[in-house]
Order: C-alpha cells, then structure tokens, then sequence
C-alpha cells in the first residue's frame, strides 16, 4: 500500500502530509484550539514512529494464528460437523489465542457522563461524513412520540387508519390512545386514565391532574420533575421513569391539541441519549479529501457551529445542532437538560492504511495507520470540548469518548489504551480524559474480553457484541473447518446466544454497571418498526443499557422499552447468575449435513450476492458508507461493511469446500448485478454495473470480496473496496 509522489504534500520530519489535511489541520483547527503548529507536527511524528512497529507485530501476530489456526483444521478434519472440541480448546491455549485469565478486578473509570455511566437507552450509529446525519443523530436526544408512531407501521394501515398524503386523523386518534397507553402504564395516575384528563396544574409543587370536575395525581408523584410556562396552564409537564424523560405537549391552538380534551399535542420522548459519529464501518473515507469531510464534521459538533442547509418540500432548510432544554423545577428552581445526543466517536480499528499522511521509517514511505491518526487528530479537534468551551457542551464531565473497533484481544487493546495516553500527553490532557469504548466483535476478543478490559480499566466507558462482524469473524476463523450453516440459521447456533450472555457476564463481573454501558447490535431493518417493538425489548431484558437503532425514530420508538424494563434492576439480578459456557463459544457453526438442494444452494447465493452487490456499488462509486439496500425480497436492511463481510465471507466458505462452483457464483454475481441495476432505477447518479462488468470497479470489488475472500485479513472487506474507490477516484476523477 505504498505511495511515492510527494506532491501536493507537506514534509514535517518523516511525515509527507496531503496538502488538504495539512491545510485543514493548519487554518482551521490548530488557531481554534490554541495548540502550537510545530509542537504538534513533532508530537505527532514521535507518536507515529513509535506506535508504527507496534501496529505491525500486532497484525503480524493475527496472520501467524489464523495460519496455525488454518493448519490445525487441515490436519484435523470436522466428521459430520463436529471437531474434536478438546482438544481444538488445548491447541487455542498453546499458540497463545485462548489466555490464561487473571485475578478478578473492578474497573475505575472516572468523570464519565450519566447517559453513559447511569441512564439505560437507545444509541444511533451514524456517518459523521455526512453531516446532515450526524446533525439528525446529534439531535435526536428528543424525539415525537406522535411522529415516531403515526409515520412507521406501529399503527396499523387497517379499519380506516391508512397513512394517506394529508392527515388521517383515524390514524392519529390511534396515535393518540398508544401514547395515552404508554403514559397509563409508566405514568400511571391515581385514578382513571390519561383518556379522561381534560387539564394539568401545578399546585405547591405537586402535579394535580384534571379530570371534568375533579382531580387526582400520579401514582407515584416523584416521577414529576418539571414543567414549562405557568404552573396553573403549564404547557409542558415533564415526567421522568427510570432515568428517561418524557415531556407532555401542550397546546389548544395546535390542530392535534385543539381536538384533544387536555389540548396534549405531543408526547416528547428522551430518545437516543448517545450517539455514536463513525469514522468507520459505516463511512467511505478512503484519502485525504473525505477524511478532513469526517474530520471537519467532527470539530463542527465539538465547537457548536455545524450546520447543513438543504432543500426538502421545495424550501431551503438549515439545520444545527439543538440548544439544551429548560424546565421549572416543583419547587421554583430550574432544570436544564441537555438538548442533544451525548456523542462518542468511532475511529478506525488497527488494520488499515490511509494516504492522507505517508511515513517513512527507513525503508521507504508507507501510508499511515489510520487508527494512529484518528487518535492524534479526533481528540486535537475535541479540545474546545473537554475544556468547557463548547457553547453547546458535549461531555459536562470533561471528557472524549471514542469508540475502538475490530481488536483482537488484550495485546491489542493495551496498545489502543498506550496510543491514547500519548495522545493525551501531547495535547496537555490528563491522564484517562480519552475514555474508551471496546466493540467485542472478534473472536479472539470474546474469549479474552476480561483481560481485554482489564488493560483499559480506567478508561473503558463501552463494550458491546457486534453480532455481525463478529459473525464474519466466526466464518473467517475457521474457514477451513468445514461448510458453514446457511446465514440465516447463524443466530441459532450454539455460540451467538453465549456469546451475547458472555458479553453482559464479564462486563457486570468487570464492574462496568455506573461506569459503563453494555451494548447490543442494531436493528437492520429500518421500515419494520412494528416488529423491532416486538422483538427489541430483549436487549435491554438482556442486561445491556443501550442497544443500536437505525433512525432517530427508531430511537424514540425503542425508548419505550427501558420505560418498561429497569436495566439496573436486570443488571443486579444478573451479577449472581453462572457465566456463559467458553465450550458453547467455541462451537463453530458448521453443518451437520451439506447435501443442500441446488434450489436451497441458489437461494443462499442469490440472496448473499445481492446484498454484497447492492452495498459495494453505492460504496465503490458513491463513497456512500452505509445504505438502506433492498434485500432479494425488497425488504429495505440497513447494510455496513459488517453485513458485506458476512455474505462475502459466506460465499468464499461455500465456494472453499465445493457446495458450489466458481462458474456459479459468477453467473450469480452477473445475474443479481443486473437486478441491483433495476433496484437502484430511480437514482440519476448510480452507474449500472451490467452489462459491462470488466470496466465496473463496483462489480469487480464486489467479486474480489467473494473469490478472494479467504485471503483477506480477518474477512476483512475494507482494503478491497478502499483500493477500488481509490483506483476509481485516481482513473475518472470522482
């Protein structure tokens, strides 16, 4: 991945900097956070060189187990599915994969935000290359109850409540009795129903609710905290339930609240309580120019002044970030709530490269580590924050919250814990004021997650499963043990369901409960709403005190489920209960039985080729990192770079132990290439792939990810796609 040219570059000692990012860091960052030009640049270079090699040996060590890990599965081949688990457990132990685990410890991050340490919630991952949805993430802390139910399936287009072009108001009188519902049962009055309150006031401090001729309160009147206006006709009645809040709307003159008997024209929802900007999987960030659009972005939020103007319903519409909200107090004082997500950012893992900064450390310029970067750049343009002098503050604690992806256990978790304390050092920062977020999403990295957490102890702030990377992952590790079950029975293996318990286990045996949240995986199917609030209250039954949505509507509509569970609660009962089987763990989720019909066999290809196909194209030739794409059946799912991984890794198992042919796969590839084609129609910028694939760089990236899957380090899609969008960018100046 090496780069010669210097031109248009910046030298600072070993460092050839992109005029773009060196120009941005110099004219835009460095002035704002009063940081000296030149201690900087030689901070930097010292880091680099030092953390460099390190990177490396890191990388060198995961080739050297998954070679010993692919030979041993070569001499000792599965029979029926089924390998010699005991011996496999010895073998894990010997080249250092499985470790020995240390003495039990609690960690002691301090100066951590209650939304992270505290309040249980939704979180958004979201694209901070794209800054009209980093400033919908950062701003859905708040979110319409009325909107969030009347726009998605919750409410049935059934009896007459179909979501036509105007207002259906049989469609909102059903929104208005789910909400009223929702406030019945975790706002629960005294006497009767939110369906006969005709009024609210605020009477020596205490909530009176009106009912025609009477009155009554809630049932438990500490959930009462707050109004808005004048305590006999507030105009806003503020409700907390374990830890969330929730704010009654009121307005007689707003066509919902004029119809309604107490004028409520909303249900306010505290909604996505953090937010997590991404530089990773779901961003296309592959040169100097789109990294300073990540970076501008991020130093935008952290300085109060990103905005994003845009036309939607023929007006020009400028959106920013949300000023905090104030309330009156029961007992005449006031209380301030934040307005916005608490944001964490995600910056790249330890694998990949990037040409926005070349190195030369002797032999010759390589392009630089990019998580190296991001953790001397990302907190450079958090400085103003954690300082206090952000208008509208992100962390009230003096804190920067970064979320570190895709490592492969303690070792690599220590040097992340190491970059972070040099990067400290050279902003003049206190020591653990970088806190850390650890994606459990490796194999290697779910099986050692306690001496993973003990090397950042005092700085862990996030761990969570990634249920899709870390099921490429489980694919990739064993490739060459067998054939693996089709995709979608993967959740029903023996290892994801003690992977997800092993995950909530260690983190409570950790100490993380008041520290930390525990996390679980996105829902992917953003217009099924009706179903996640189904099925997603399991995350936070589950232990876990955030869990991922899609959409800021997601976030509100999922809210509702820590109003009915109290994670705290869950977590306590939990602390006592038997670990997670390490045995089921390791149980790899190979077929019994492989004699699929070549129906069944197509189905899975067609099925996995269309999602590869329809994610890289937008990827390759739009620099669009993440994409609601339509699956084989037209069902929208939100797919990243994890999901990629999985179906390319899927195919590549198959394609490896002959359950299907390379002529098949690529007739497949050619066949779904044209059905993506007509999927993406109606977009005036997509560029087909069909009927000339040779000169595609999507189609060919996509195939390389498939017939070159094994190679890839870890599964890996990244490098793929980053050379095809750069050899894209170099050929038609995009």
């Amino acid at each position: 991945m090496g780069q010669s040219s210097n031109a248009n570059r910046i030298q600072k000692g070993i460092l050839a900097i992109d005029q773009q990012l060196y120009d941005f860091v110099e004219n835009e960052v460095l002035p704002k956070v009063g940081v000296d030009s030149d201690s900087y640049w030689s901070g930097f270079e010292k880091v680099i060189k030092e953390f460099t090699p390190r990177n490396k040996a890191l990388l060198a060590t995961r080739d050297k187990i998954q070679a010993q890990i692919d030979e041993w599965h070569l001499q000792n081949p599965a029979k029926e599915g089924e390998i010699d688990y005991p011996a496999y457990k010895e073998f894990l132990k010997e080249i250092g994969y499985l470790l020995p685990e240390g003495d039990d410890f609690t960690v002691d991050t301090k100066n951590v935000d209650d939304e992270i340490a505290h309040i249980a919630g939704p979180q958004l991952v979201v694209p901070v290359r794209n800054a009209r949805y980093a400033l919908n993430a950062t701003n859905a802390r708040w979110g319409s109850l009325y909107d969030a139910l009347y726009g998605t399936d919750v409410i049935s287009d059934e009896n007459g409540q179909e979501a036509t072009g105007s207002y259906n108001p049989t469609r909102g009188a059903a929104v208005v009795a789910y909400a009223k519902a929702f406030l019945d049962e975790h706002f629960t009055l005294a006497s009767g129903s939110y369906n006969d309150v005709t009024g609210f006031k605020v009477v020596d401090g205490q909530l009176e609710v009106v009912q025609g001729d009477s009155t009554t309160a809630l049932q438990d009147t500490s959930k009462f905290v707050g109004f808005v206006g004048d305590a006999e006709a507030p105009t806003g009645v503020l409700l907390k339930n374990n830890g969330l809040h929730a704010e009654i709307q009121i307005d007689a003159n707003h066509p919902v609240g004029k119809d309604d008997p107490a004028n409520i024209k909303d249900v306010l929802l505290e909604s996505a309580m953090t937010a997590i900007q991404d530089c990773e999987d779901s961003v296309a960030a592959v040169d100097a120019e789109e990294k300073v659009e990540v970076y501008r972005n991020w130093l935008g939020l952290m300085n109060s002044d990103l905005q994003e103007t845009f036309e939607k319903g023929g007006k020009t519409r400028t959106r920013k970030q949300n000023p905090d909200r104030e309330y009156n107090t029961p007992d005449g004082g006031k209380l301030i709530l934040p307005g916005r997500s608490l944001l964490l950012i995600r910056n790249v893992g330890h694998l990949m490269q990037n040409p926005a900064i070349l190195v030369d450390l002797g032999d010759g310029q390589e392009q630089v580590f990019e998580g190296l970067m991001d953790g001397l750049i990302t907190p450079l343009l958090t400085l103003n924050d954690i300082k206090g002098k952000n208008e509208l503050s992100n962390s009230r604690q003096g804190s920067m919250y970064i979320v570190k992806p895709k490592m492969h256990g303690p070792e690599e978790v220590k040097m992340a814990n190491d970059l972070f304390n040099a990067s400290e050092d050279l902003l003049g920062l206190e020591r653990n004021t970088l806190k850390i977020g650890i994606m459990d999403e490796e194999r290697r990295m779910t099986v050692n997650l306690k001496e993973a957490i003990r090397q950042a102890k005092e700085r862990v702030i996030f761990i969570n499963t990634g249920f899709l990377d870390r099921t490429g992952d489980e694919m990739h590790t064993s490739m060459n043990a067998g054939p693996f079950v089709p995709k979608g029975e993967m959740k029903s293996q023996a290892w994801q369901p003690a992977y997800e318990q092993w995950n909530v286990d260690i983190g409570l045996e950790t100490g993380l409960q008041g520290h930390a949240q525990i996390g679980k995986g996105m829902w992917a199917k953003p217009d099924e709403m009706k179903e996640m609030m189904e099925t997603k209250a399991a995350h936070p039954q589950s232990g876990a005190s955030t869990a991922w949505v899609p959409s800021p509507t997601g976030a509100t509509l999922h809210s509702i489920h820590y109003h009915q569970v109290s994670v705290a609660d869950v977590q306590d009962k939990l602390k006592s209960r038997e670990r997670a089987s390490l045995d089921d763990i390791l149980t790899i989720p190979l077929a019994k039985d492989s004699n699929w019909t070549e129906e069944e066999k197509q189905q899975e290809l067609d099925n996995n080729a269309q999602g590869i196909l329809g994610y890289v194209v937008r990827w390759v030739n739009q620099g669009v990192g993440c994409s609601k794409v339509p699956d084989i059946n037209d069902v929208g799912l939100m797919e990243d770079r994890a999901t990629l991984r999985i179906s390319s890794q899927h195919i590549a198992n198959w394609l490896h132990h002959g359950v299907v042919s390379e002529e098949q796969v690529m007739d497949t590839m050619k066949r779904m290439a044209k059905v993506v084609d007509e999927q993406n129609a109606g977009d005036p910028s997509y560029q087909n792939m069909a009927p000339d694939f040779d000169n595609s760089y999507a189609f060919q990236a996509a195939c390389d990810l498939v017939f070159k899957g094994r190679e890839q380090p870890s599964g890996y899609t990244e490098p793929l796609l980053h050379q095809a969008r750069l050899d894209l960018k170099a050929n038609t100046h995009c």
